[in-house]
Parts: C-alpha cells; structure tokens; sequence
C-alpha cells in the first residue's frame, strides 16, 4: 500500500516538470514515466490503484495535475483524456510484464510503450480532438506526435532502470518485481 501511495506522488511530483508547447494545450511532462513505472514496480491492480489514487488526488482539489492544476475542469478539459488514460496505461504495463520476475529489456520496453504510451494517447488524443474541436488528424499532430520522441525516451529509460528498481524494492523475492499475476 505505502509503494502504491509513494506511485501516487511520484506522479504528482512527475506533472511538476511541465513544459508548455505553444501550439498545444497538452503540456510536456514527466507524467507517463511514472505510470510505466508504477504499473511496472506494483503490478496491473495496484499500479492502475496508484494512479487512481492520483486522479483522486486532483479532483479533490489538490494542484497535482501539469501546471498546478486541480478539480473537475482539469479532466474535463483538453488533457483530461490523458488523465483518465493513467490507470488504465499502468495496468496494461502490469499485465503485459510477468509477475514475480524482473522484466526483460524489451519486454519492459514494449510493455511502456504499449501502456504507458499507447493507452495514454488512445484515451488522451480523441478526447483532445472532441474538447478542442479538433479533426482526428488534427489531435495526433497536437497530442501525440511531438511527444512520441520523449515518451520513446521515458519507455526506453524506464526499461533500463526497472531491473535495479526491481532488486531495491522487492529485495526478498527472487527475481521479483510486480507483486500480482492481475
């Protein structure tokens, strides 16, 4: 439970490194990393329970959200669907790594991507598109596309620091690093 609120906080913390882009309301931020991680470090039920938490932590008026932001207008806005994408990116990072074990360096890098990054923009770029009024193609030039290089860069860091995060945080199993099979 203490890793799942710490997973938590790591993503608040993450939010604070917020870099606005001028053509876009969706900031740049360190956000995703924290969800590859949490999904990756608890396991699919306990990471999306982290990140749940954190959304939580928001609509409750905390300024956890990129730029201090809080409440309803921050995930009903034009980066909520990236918000409400958090818990479901971190269980599809959980479900994808196999649990009790330390994950592979690909597999670690392919399940990042594909939870971390690919289930964040499925849910945050339409949701983009439908509160910006913006065409499909429109929202992936805005929301996906000039994040890809540094979301490929969190998945690629975050394969390479799981193995050790694996052996501090879970030093009494095995090879362990997620805690559930989900």
């Amino acid at each position: 439970m203490l890793l799942t609120a710490l997973m938590a906080g790591l993503t608040a913390a993450m939010a604070l490194l917020r870099i606005p882009l001028p053509w876009t309301p969706v900031p740049v931020t360190g956000q995703t990393l924290a969800v590859i991680l949490a999904g990756a470090l608890l396991g699919p039920r306990w990471g999306a329970l982290s990140q749940a938490i954190y959304v939580a932590m928001g609509l409750a008026g905390l300024p956890v959200f990129a730029g201090g932001q809080a409440g309803l207008p921050a995930v009903l806005g034009p980066t909520g669907g990236y918000i409400w994408g958090f818990p479901a990116g971190a269980w599809v990072v959980g479900r994808l790594l196999p649990p009790r074990q330390a994950p592979g360096w690909a597999r670690a890098f392919l399940a990042s991507l594909a939870g971390g990054v690919g289930v964040v923009y499925l849910l945050g770029v339409p949701w983009l598109a439908l509160e910006a009024g913006l065409g499909l193609k429109q929202a992936l030039i805005a929301g996906a596309v000039p994040f890809l290089p540094g979301d490929l860069l969190k998945c690629l860091a975050a394969s390479a620091i799981l193995p050790r995060l694996c052996r501090i945080l879970h030093p009494f199993r095995s090879a362990g690093c997620t805690g559930e099979g989900g």
